[in-house]
């Protein structure tokens, strides 16, 4: 009725790719995906916000699909039009270089992410304040990335910080500050503090019971880690 060419047509055809991502049907999401940023690109043109926003979103769906390297490359176009069309210090170049990094990271290239996640991290510190909680986020991802390069004693260091940073900002029994005290926990045990590691997941064990809903996946899956780590 409307034509391919018309707004709400486009439109229509980037909810369904993002639909089918969320329905991890990923190739079809892709070839979608596809068809609306070359229509974005000559509707609209190559550097206009809306078609920045739906590279992205395919950029995002080439990493669901592990099709790592058509990922980075498109988001790194993508971050080059943001900061010549936006500025450096945009909130969306930053969460379009964050993505960058967990391209590279998912695709197993850690020097990559490590570089793109310490800038990310640099940038959010200096334009949203170190407790913006994207900062704090920005801080987590880093860590993990050191854990997952062998690094603990920079990974310990940006876990203990993250953590501390969720408290601050969302108190000791928020989700989130649950998740990653968890996560220290697990990092303490791995490195040898045994008993650090311990007290930390029995102290997130007893704040997931009292603060979620019974059955909450995070407090299963502390009570089993807890469970493994006392058979040992």
């Amino acid at each position: 009725m409307l034509g391919p060419d018309h707004p709400s047509t486009g439109a229509a055809r980037y909810n369904l790719g993002r639909s089918l991502v969320a329905a991890e049907q990923f190739g079809d999401a892709v070839t979608i995906l596809d068809g609306v940023v070359g229509d974005y690109v000559r509707t609209r043109g190559p550097d206009q916000p809306e078609t920045l926003a739906v590279q992205d979103e395919l950029a995002a769906a080439y990493t669901a699909a592990k099709q790592f390297d058509k990922a980075i490359r498109l988001y790194r176009s993508t971050l080059a039009e943001r900061e010549r069309a936006q500025g450096p210090q945009h909130p969306d170049v930053m969460s379009t270089r964050q993505k960058l990094g967990d391209a590279y990271r998912a695709g197993g290239d850690l020097k990559n992410a490590l570089k793109v996640y310490k800038r990310v991290l640099a940038e959010r510190e200096r334009v949203l304040g170190p407790d913006h909680l994207d900062t704090i986020a920005a801080r987590g991802s880093l860590g993990a990335t050191y854990h997952s390069a062998g690094r603990m004693a920079d990974a310990l260091k940006l876990y203990e910080q993250t953590r501390e940073g969720y408290v601050r900002v969302l108190g000791p029994d928020h989700p989130d500050t649950l998740s990653r005290s968890a996560r220290l926990g697990h990092a303490y045990y791995a490195v040898g503090r045994a008993g650090d590691g311990l007290t930390l997941l029995r102290d997130t064990q007893a704040r997931c019971e009292r603060a979620l809903p019974p059955g909450d996946p995070l407090t299963e899956a502390v009570r089993e880690s807890l469970a493994k780590l006392n058979e040992r």
